[in-house]
């Protein structure tokens, strides 16, 4: 289809309240690259799905898609054997979420007639185990859960007591009388991730300890007391460890999800697939659009068609048919009498319907396939 036609008829702006409806990066993406297809069978097709689509909104109510994000790089380091971030881990429960809230949507009566879009709801695997094991051991991108392993939980709880254990050196020292004299600030600080306390410049004598930094105007300077040295030690070097295990920890979870590099790849790709469906069927609704009867033979019956485009309340509806007792129609009439939002309402339904979209005219509308619209 020529591209000026495409702007001339204003398709992208249709093309653009379409994204508006999808419920993801990934399907706002599909939505953006629809085009009008030639092929009646491809379009019989798209249009079904959307069909089906919007009768599931009618029967069950809206279906969000919000949470899918693109985990094709983290798919391919989970083949070459990588392990993976928080963040990376994270997109894939989201998307494993969504997949829950999609598969629990798709229930239906035993009796119910299978419909276009049985398959793709099929396909999808919510990977319940992998799901729970993932948040229970990733609370942010920032943090790990204590419970993420039993090895964590004691480095961590060490960790806390050595912190209280130095605290209670510092806050004896802040709060003292020599504290009082010696201390720029009563607070306790940090530099090079080792703890110390503000010492005025004139009394660098009177507190045994290592010089770590110093204020811009040089009045100050920050010193870790000798006697809490081993404890900062003892500090790094349980942050070591807890970071260790936390890589541990992603290690093993992200060999878990390589189990599944195939089922996460389904999903991404039947949900990214129903969210532009379902954002189809959602314009549908917003539109009051209905599925239009397709031929291949020049035939066009527009019934109380709506350009898309008008105000709702103010639109006129067109009845326009065409292609059958005659194949020429001339429209005639005054400066503002709609002969342009006709022959425009005519030509969008044809690149609508060519792509998929129901129209927004009367039941049994019917389209016919071009391969050109001029």
């Amino acid at each position: 289809m020529n591209e000026k036609v495409l702007k001339t008829l204003e398709y992208y702006k249709i093309i653009k309240m379409l994204e508006n409806q999808a419920g993801s990066e990934p399907g706002k993406k599909l939505c953006h690259a629809l085009v009008p297809s030639a092929d009646i069978h491809e379009i019989k097709e798209n249009q079904k799905q959307t069909g089906d689509a919007l009768s599931r909104i009618w029967q069950k109510g809206s279906l969000s898609f919000s949470g899918i994000h693109n985990i094709g790089e983290s798919i391919k380091r989970l083949e070459i054997g990588s392990t993976l971030g928080t963040g990376e881990l994270l997109r894939i429960d989201s998307l494993l979420k969504v997949a829950l809230r999609v598969k629990t949507f798709s229930r239906r009566d035993d009796e119910a007639e299978r419909d276009s879009l049985d398959d793709m709801f099929e396909a999808i695997e919510p990977l319940t185990n992998l799901k729970n094991d993932i948040e229970r051991c990733i609370i942010s991108e920032d943090e790990i859960a204590d419970d993420a392993s039993a090895n964590l939980k004691n480095i961590r709880r060490q960790m806390k007591i050595t912190n209280d254990r130095v605290h209670s050196q510092l806050s004896s020292l802040i709060n003292s009388q020599s504290g009082h004299t010696y201390l720029q600030d009563a607070l306790i600080t940090m530099r090079d991730g080792r703890y110390c306390v503000p010492v005025k410049q004139e009394y660098r004598g009177n507190v045994n300890g290592i010089i770590h930094d110093q204020s811009s105007t040089g009045s100050t300077l920050f010193i870790e007391p000798m006697a809490i040295v081993k404890l900062n030690n003892d500090l790094k070097e349980l942050y070591a460890k807890e970071q260790e295990e936390i890589q541990v920890i992603l290690a093993n979870l992200s060999e878990e999800a390589a189990q599944y590099i195939e089922e996460i790849r389904v999903d991404y790709r039947s949900l990214t697939d129903l969210d532009f469906i379902f954002a189809r069927g959602a314009l549908a609704i917003s539109m009051r659009a209905s599925r239009p009867l397709l031929n291949e033979e020049g035939r066009i019956r527009i019934r109380e068609g709506r350009h898309p485009l008008l105000d709702p309340k103010k639109v006129v509806p067109i009845t326009v048919t065409l292609g059958e007792d005659f194949t020429l129609l001339i429209i005639t009439g005054p400066n503002t009498g709609g002969k342009t939002v006709s022959l425009k309402t005519v030509g969008l339904f044809c690149l609508m319907g060519q792509s998929g979209l129901h129209i927004p005219a009367g039941d049994r509308s019917e389209l016919a396939v071009f391969h050109q619209i001029y």
